[in-house]
């Protein structure tokens, strides 16, 4: 059995469908594809795909994974091309990689996202970023399916930064729904994946808390990547990046010039 991990995309209005829409119509492409999928055992088999830390609805998104089990051995990138091909646009398969390696979930420690706060001023969003980020914890409240709950969204923030004003204005692509079109201000920010879980939306929340900042319209809120957190730099990583070098170390070419490196034995 093969196990293939592939990232997807969420984009344009298609960030408004659910977690349950995207499995259902991935169920379809599997389908349309033609996949040879491995199923589970039971009365009511279904097709093993294992999905991880979905964004929330409503959210735009480059960095999903899941991951599919194959009962037959298929070259990773024409499955991509396949599948993608049998998604509607905004839905896009945009990378795919043999498993090699275990507990690919847990590489899933952070994600980066881009806030866009139309009808601010970029000024007044760095105002605020520095307000929350001099607090040692800031509360917020969320309503969840056990009732509000209250926690800190200040402990899970790794960085958070403003856009330079003139930045921001060249990333502000197409009109705003805000009053003024003219002020947008866009927010870079890095969380670690606690529990519970710190959603762009909570910061925001704590931004209005701790610093009066409130957009006159929903922010508009990308997740551009997720994967393993490195501490030093604050930065997230490519989570595919174990299995690319694990299927490197296995490729006969691979073998081929550690061969010809490793020193002759002389009898």
């Amino acid at each position: 059995m093969q196990r293939v991990r592939l990232r997807y995309t969420k984009r344009g209005r298609l960030r408004f469908t659910s977690h349950r829409d995207f499995q259902r119509a991935f169920e379809r492409a599997l389908r349309r594809a033609e996949v040879p999928m491995a199923y589970s055992a039971g009365f009511t088999p279904h097709p093993k795909v294992s999905y991880a830390n979905a964004a929330p609805t409503g959210t735009a998104s480059e960095a999903e994974y899941l991951e599919i089990a194959l009962a037959e051995r298929r070259d990773p990138e024409e499955l991509r091309a396949s599948l993608d091909a049998s998604l509607p646009p905004g839905l896009d398969i945009v990378d795919a990689v043999e498993a090699r390696t275990p507990d690919f979930a847990e590489l899933l420690n952070a994600s980066r996202w881009e806030l866009r706060l139309d009808g601010v001023d970029p000024a007044e969003a760095d105002r605020a970023v520095g307000v929350f980020l001099a607090q040692e914890t800031v509360e917020v409240r969320r309503q969840t399916k056990k009732g509000l709950r209250a926690f800190d969204a200040r402990a899970a923030v790794v960085s958070l930064t403003a856009l330079e004003p003139q930045e921001a204005r060249q990333r502000h692509i197409g009109g705003s729904d805000g009053p003024d079109p003219t002020l947008c201000a866009i927010l870079r920010l890095v969380v670690r994946h606690h529990t519970p879980a710190v959603r762009p939306d909570d910061v925001l929340s704590g931004l209005r808390a701790t610093a009066d900042l409130a957009p006159p319209v929903p922010a508009a809120v990308t997740r551009l990547a997720q994967g393993p957190l490195d501490e030093e730099t604050g930065t997230v990583n490519d989570p595919f990046a174990p299995d690319r070098d694990a299927v490197l170390a296995a490729s006969p070419t691979a073998a081929g010039q550690q061969a010809a490196a490793a020193p002759g034995i002389t009898g």
